[in-house]
């Protein structure tokens, strides 16, 4: 299998929504599913620009809109976004990819920007969590800042509806990391294997272990309550 970080494309059995990508000389595997999400770091936002060009799916993008880019979160997500400062939130629908630049999480609309007032400083901390489409709330209980007891956090690093694959990218990432595990996730349709490296106790420490990930070439991991 070819790693995510490396040059060549990663492999991909789930739906075009979720197909990995390149850009800027990196290969992003987006998520198969956004079931439980929540990532917290720094949003930016874009406009004039690109207003009026096609966005990754599709779309023409409207900086009007509710909208927003995210490297990996499977394109359609809702996702609540909140503004960590002063706690105003917005609901925006991903609907392109981004931000490239290091650091950023999330690229918003002009209009979504402006919702959160970070339209002047150009950028801003915040904290996204993904919703349930029917019912628009966070789409599993929200663990992100506290587990409850016998709970722990890990870093996601892959998503696969191929056991094999799964299983093949565990075995290179013990090579390197501990706790390096597979969760299996059924949603009714299709059965996921999901690579997971570390259990920690606390937020700090996942967040730590987060960072020397990324700068170890992993540019698309994002933290899970497990």
């Amino acid at each position: 299998m070819a790693m995510l970080w490396g040059c060549a494309a990663p492999e991909h059995n789930g739906p075009a929504s979720t197909r990995p990508y390149r850009a800027m000389g990196k290969w992003y595997a987006p998520i198969a599913h956004a079931d439980g999400f929540v990532e917290e770091g720094l949003a930016s936002w874009y406009g004039g620009k690109f207003h009026g060009r096609k966005t990754a799916n599709g779309e023409t993008y409207n900086m009007y809109g509710m909208t927003a880019a995210h490297k990996t979160l499977p394109l359609g997500t809702l996702v609540e976004v909140t503004n960590k400062e002063n706690r105003k939130s917005v609901v925006v629908r991903i609907n392109d990819r981004g931000p490239f630049v290091s650091g950023r999480i999330i690229d918003l609309s002009y209009t979504a920007a402006k919702k959160l007032d970070i339209v002047g400083d150009g950028t801003g901390e915040v904290r996204i969590v993904a919703l349930d489409p029917d019912t628009g709330t966070p789409s599993r209980p929200d663990k992100a800042t506290k587990p409850a007891a016998a709970e722990y956090f890990t870093l996601q690093v892959g998503s696969f509806t191929d056991r094999e694959n799964a299983y093949k990218l565990k075995d290179q990432l013990e090579d390197t990391y501990k706790n390096v595990h597979v969760s299996v996730f059924n949603d009714g349709v299709e059965t996921y294997y999901r690579v997971r490296v570390g259990k920690y106790d606390s937020r700090q420490a996942i967040e730590s272990a987060k960072k020397l990930m990324e700068a170890g070439g992993f540019g698309n991991v994002f933290v899970v309550a497990e």
